[in-house]
């Protein structure tokens, strides 16, 4: 036990998940508080004690499943036997009375199992399915993705949600809602046969190459260190939920930063009527408190589909900093720029202005395929004589132009009245200036340019721009 609690704990902080020392020595000692043999109580236990934030419970839960490997248990009245021809002997992968049925039958069987929320037996009869269809290669170093779909696969996730929806509500004045219901039922019930699916496989590449041979497979990222480009829809969802909160405590941040800047120039007049209390020693200076003024920040978004998603969290939170600059003005391009101020400063979320910007096709000028060299050109014309030294410019894109010319001098002749101008690129730096980037063009003309792949990387300029 005390092994599988250390190789938890190794893994959590290998993701990037904090446990400090004082935080796993109160994990073991919960250990004594529970009833070890109750897999769920040992999971509470930890969790509480190695978990701080919401966002890092599902990787707490995925990497707890690797070391608390359950030995399933069978169906009331079932005893589990190791199949035929299998030295291992894992658990419940041959259960007399439901292993020699064949497949139609086993779905049969799963539809009551599932209806009944029997989730032991749904464990046995997914256990079963992994065994014939996923083809699980001894040895071989993957996360199991692909078992799971060859095993999904033969159970048709399509199939099954039809046969649990069959004459499970009624037609009538009220059938559109108890449909409703009745498929969100049936959708969670197949979301929980597909975890139970995913155990399986996962107990047998255990028993196969080991809990940490596994879990570096298994390894994800945790929310704010997905990369923006590569993120699924699925993830997407995790990181926008870890960029709110994000933003409302980087705009505190930057309140308070103002607030103690420092000292300005000595007051002269001050200093001395306090030095009559020290016989004419100006033992206690003042100063003068110094008038801070806000800056601008004129934000310049690449929106096009390569870095759409990049573009999305990016101006998600400096909307959310709008409050600590004099004025935010945002402008989107594709080949061409359009300014979208007022679009994001009427939307009720994100969500509604991007609905917005696209219906009206903003930031597209000709066959939408970035230009680079056309935009900053064209920003430099409409804007360029609006930029002042109390404006901080960012950029936001990747710069890859299509082949186009990059026409730095536009982004120099911005920069040379602008106070600072940054660039923040969502690629990797190794792949800067490959196939058609340009982005060796722009960076002699920048304060600074930032790899910005994930909320961790967006923060850190934050903090910069602070």
């Amino acid at each position: 036990m005390l092994t599988a609690v250390e190789g938890l704990i190794a893994e959590l902080r290998a993701i990037g998940v904090p446990v400090s020392l004082s935080e796993g020595i109160d994990a073991v000692r919960a250990l004594p508080h529970v009833t070890l043999g109750d897999r769920e109580e040992v999971r509470v236990a930890l969790r509480a004690a190695l978990v701080k934030r919401h966002e890092h419970e599902h990787a707490f839960d995925t990497v707890f499943d690797l070391f608390f490997s359950p030995a399933a248990d069978p169906p009331p009245g079932i005893e589990a036997v190791p199949e035929e021809g299998n030295a291992r002997g894992t658990p419940g992968t041959a259960v007399p009375g439901l292993a020699t049925l064949d497949d139609e039958r086993l779905i049969e069987l799963l539809v009551e199992a599932l209806r009944a929320e029997d989730f032991t037996t749904v464990r046995f009869i997914a256990g079963i399915f992994v065994d014939r269809h996923a083809r699980i290669e001894p040895g071989r170093p993957v996360g199991g993705m692909y078992y799971l779909f060859r095993t999904m696969r033969a159970i048709d996730q399509d199939a099954l949600l039809g046969r649990l929806l069959d004459g499970s509500y009624d037609e009538g004045p009220e059938g559109a809602l108890t449909r409703r219901l009745a498929v969100d039922r049936a959708e969670w019930l197949i979301d929980r046969l597909r975890s139970e699916v995913e155990a399986q496989i996962r107990r047998r590449l255990v028993a196969d190459r080991g809990a940490e041979a596994v879990a570096k497979t298994l390894r994800t990222p945790l929310p704010q260190d997905m990369d923006f480009l590569t993120t699924s829809q699925k993830e997407l969802a995790s990181v926008r939920a870890t960029v709110r909160p994000l933003a409302r405590t980087l705009a505190a941040r930057l309140a308070r930063s103002r607030e103690h800047l420092r000292r300005g120039n000595l007051d002269f007049r001050r200093t001395v009527r306090r030095s009559m209390s020290t016989g004419g020693v100006p033992a206690q200076p003042v100063f003068r408190r110094p008038r801070v003024a806000k800056p601008e920040l004129m934000v310049i978004a690449d929106i096009s589909g390569s870095v759409a998603a990049f573009a999305t969290f990016t101006l998600l939170l400096v909307d959310a900093l709008r409050s600590e600059f004099a004025a935010v003005r945002t402008f989107v391009f594709v080949d061409g720029i359009d300014e979208v101020t007022s679009v994001l400063a009427q939307a009720s979320d994100i969500a509604d202005a991007t609905a917005k910007i696209n219906a009206a096709g903003s930031g597209v000028w000709l066959d939408g395929r970035s230009d680079y060299g056309n935009v900053l050109e064209t920003f430099w014309e409409r804007w360029g004589q609006q930029v002042t030294s109390r404006t901080t410019v960012v950029v936001l894109g990747d710069a890859r132009a299509n082949y186009h010319a990059p026409r730095a001098e536009a982004l120099q002749a911005i920069a040379r009245r602008a106070g600072h101008l940054y660039w923040l690129n969502p690629e990797p730096a190794s792949a800067w200036d490959s196939g058609d980037s340009v982005m060796g063009a722009y960076v002699e003309h920048c304060d600074e340019v930032f790899e910005c792949r994930n909320v961790r990387q967006l923060k850190a300029f934050v903090d910069r721009l602070g």
